[in-house]
C-alpha cells in the first residue's frame, strides 16, 4: 500500500506541476517572442535568430518556474483530496500526517533531482551557447537585416534592396542614403547600385567590406558648390563590426568553475543555483501544512496566505542577492539564513498541521472531577 499511496500522490502532484510549468511558461515565452519581434522589425534580429534565443532560455525560465509551480500544484492537488474526503479516508487508514509529510517530500526529492539538472547543468550550458548565438548576432551587418522590396531606417538613413541573387548572394537595385562627417558638418550622401555583396577579408582580421558595382553616388545639398556625383564600376566600403568578448557571465560558468571560483559574483550564482534547489522540499512542507483546508471552506481557502508566503520567500532571496552583489551582506551569511528562516516557519506550520500544540493543551481529568463524576 505504501508504495501505491506515493505513485498515486506523486501523479497527482507532478502531473499538475507539469500542466502549471507548461502555462508559465507559455506567458512568459509569448512576452519574449513579442519583444524579440519588435526587435525584428526595427531591423536589429533575425528572424532565424528568434526561434534560436528562445530555445537557448528555456532552461533558465523553467529553472525558476518549476519551484513556483510545484508550490501551487501541491497546494491544488492535495486540497483536493481534502474537499472530496480522500485525506479523511487516508487518516483513519493509518496514514498519519508524518508518514505523509514523508511522502511529500519524496515528491519533492523528485523534482528536486530535475530541478538540480537544470540549474547546475543545462541552464549554464543554454545560457553560454545563447551567448554565443548573441556574439555571432552581432557580427552580422545591418545589410544582413534587410528584407528585399522595403525600406528600412528612417529619415537620411535609409536603405532598400529590391532582391537578392539566391546561388550568388548578390544584392539588386541597391539604395543606400546616410550621413557622412564633412569639414562643414554632416553631409548627406545618396547611392544608387545595380549590384552589391558583402566580403570577408581574413588577412585583415576578417573584416567586412560591402562591394557595389556599377553605381553613382551623389554627396552634398544639391545646388551647393560642394555637390558631386560620382560614377564608379566598383565601390567598396568598410562595415564596422563589434570584437567577440570572451564569454565570462557567472550564469553562463558551469558549476564546476563557480566552485573554484574565489570571486564574489562567482559564488553570488552558485549560491543562487543551490537555492533554487534547496527552496523546493522547504516549500513542500509550507505547501502540505497550508493545504489543510475544511470542505465548507473550500480548496482555494488558504491558497492566497500560502501564495504570499512563497512570494515573500522569493522576494528575500533577490533581495538577498542584490545584496550579496553588492556587499551588503557577506557571503559567509550567503542566503543561508533565509533558508533558515523559512525551514522554522515551515517547522511551526507542520507542528500546528500535526496538532502538536492542540495535544499539549490537552489536559487528563483530575482525580477531583473524577470523584464528582462518579458520585
Amino acid at each position: 500500500m505504501t508504495l501505491r499511496l506515493f505513485r498515486y500522490l506523486a501523479k497527482e502532484v507532478l502531473v499538475s506541476t507539469a500542466g502549471v510549468t507548461l502555462i508559465l511558461l507559455l506567458v512568459i515565452l509569448s512576452g519574449r517572442f513579442s519583444s524579440y519581434l519588435g526587435r525584428i522589425a526595427e531591423g536589429k534580429m533575425t528572424f532565424e535568430f528568434l526561434f534560436v534565443i528562445l530555445g537557448f532560455h528555456i532552461p533558465s525560465f523553467v529553472q525558476m518556474i518549476l519551484p513556483l509551480a510545484f508550490f501551487l500544484s501541491l497546494l491544488l492537488a492535495f486540497g483536493r483530496l481534502y474537499i472530496e474526503n480522500e485525506m479523511s479516508v487516508l487518516f483513519s487508514s493509518g496514514v498519519s500526517k508524518l508518514k505523509l509529510a514523508a511522502y511529500t517530500l519524496g515528491i519533492a526529492g523528485l523534482v528536486g533531482i530535475a530541478s538540480g539538472t537544470i540549474n547546475f547543468w543545462l541552464a549554464p550550458y543554454s545560457e553560454y551557447r545563447a551567448a554565443e548565438a548573441s556574439q555571432a548576432q552581432d557580427q552580422l551587418s545591418a545589410f544582413d537585416f534587410l528584407i528585399p522590396g522595403r525600406f528600412e531606417g528612417s529619415g537620411q538613413r535609409t536603405t532598400y534592396i529590391d532582391s537578392f541573387t539566391p546561388n550568388e548572394g548578390w544584392m539588386n537595385q541597391i539604395f543606400l542614403s546616410d550621413i557622412v562627417r564633412g569639414k562643414e558638418g554632416n553631409v548627406p550622401t545618396q547611392l544608387f547600385a545595380a549590384y552589391a555583396e558583402q566580403i570577408r577579408i581574413s588577412s585583415e582580421g576578417n573584416q567586412n567590406y560591402l562591394v557595389f558595382k556599377d553605381g553613382t553616388r551623389y554627396e552634398g545639398k544639391p545646388g551647393s558648390a560642394e555637390y558631386s556625383i560620382t560614377q564608379f564600376d566598383t565601390y567598396a566600403v568598410r562595415m564596422e563590426t563589434q570584437d567577440s568578448g570572451v564569454i565570462d557571465e557567472p550564469y553562463t560558468k558551469s558549476t564546476l568553475d563557480l566552485i573554484r571560483s574565489n570571486e564574489l559574483d562567482d559564488q553570488v550564482e552558485l549560491q543562487w543555483r543551490i537555492s533554487l534547489v534547496i527552496i523546493i522540499p522547504i516549500l513542500a512542507i509550507i505547501g502540505l501544512s497550508l493545504s489543510q483546508v475544511n470542505p465548507r471552506q473550500g480548496r482555494f481557502f488558504k491558497m492566497l496566505p500560502a501564495i504570499l508566503l512563497m512570494i515573500l520567500y522569493i522576494a528575500l532571496l533577490i533581495w538577498g542577492r542584490t545584496g550579496l552583489e553588492k556587499g551588503k551582506i557577506p557571503i559567509s551569511l550567503g542566503l543561508w539564513w533565509i533558508h533558515g528562516l523559512f525551514i522554522l516557519v515551515g517547522a511551526l506550520l507542520f507542528a500546528q498541521y500535526n496538532q502538536v500544540f492542540a495535544r499539549r493543551k490537552a489536559r487528563l481529568p483530575s482525580a477531583a472531577s473524577n470523584e464528582s463524576l462518579t458520585s
